[in-house]
């Protein structure tokens, strides 16, 4: 299991990297371990602005759907949609070309909130 040092990660499963005011966010390698084949991602909520652990899409596996969280608040900018056509890419490559939205966010403070890579292990046992 991949835990990159340089991420921010939730108790809810996701990672956060920060590039100034934007944060670009996915589903971390446990996560889509947990879930299995991923067949489809759906994200609606491009160009909404959302709370923090508001629910801004979600995640299909052959056997489940699970929600996705947003770790900060702010207005979701893009959506990655190479995932329309290849949502396996989540399985694949979780931290490159599987990341799933970004995320103009408006309170800095908030990333305080967020786990470093070292409490992401603690958290999964890993």
């Amino acid at each position: 299991m991949t835990i990159p040092a340089d991420l921010k990660y939730t108790k809810d499963h996701e990672w956060v990297k920060i590039e100034g005011d934007v944060a670009t966010i996915g589903i971390t390698d446990f996560a889509q371990s947990e879930l299995g084949d991923i067949v489809y991602v759906e994200v609606e909520t491009v160009d909404e602005t959302l709370d923090a652990e508001e629910i801004f899409g979600t995640v299909e596996a052959v056997k489940t759907v699970s929600d996705l969280f947003l770790p900060l608040s702010g207005e979701i900018t893009a959506f990655n949609e190479l995932l329309e056509d290849e949502p396996e890419k989540v399985n694949t490559d979780p931290y490159g070309e599987g990341w799933m939205i970004k995320v103009k966010f408006s309170d800095a403070s908030e990333v305080d909130n967020l786990l470093s890579a070292d409490a992401y292990k603690e958290l999964v046992g890993a």
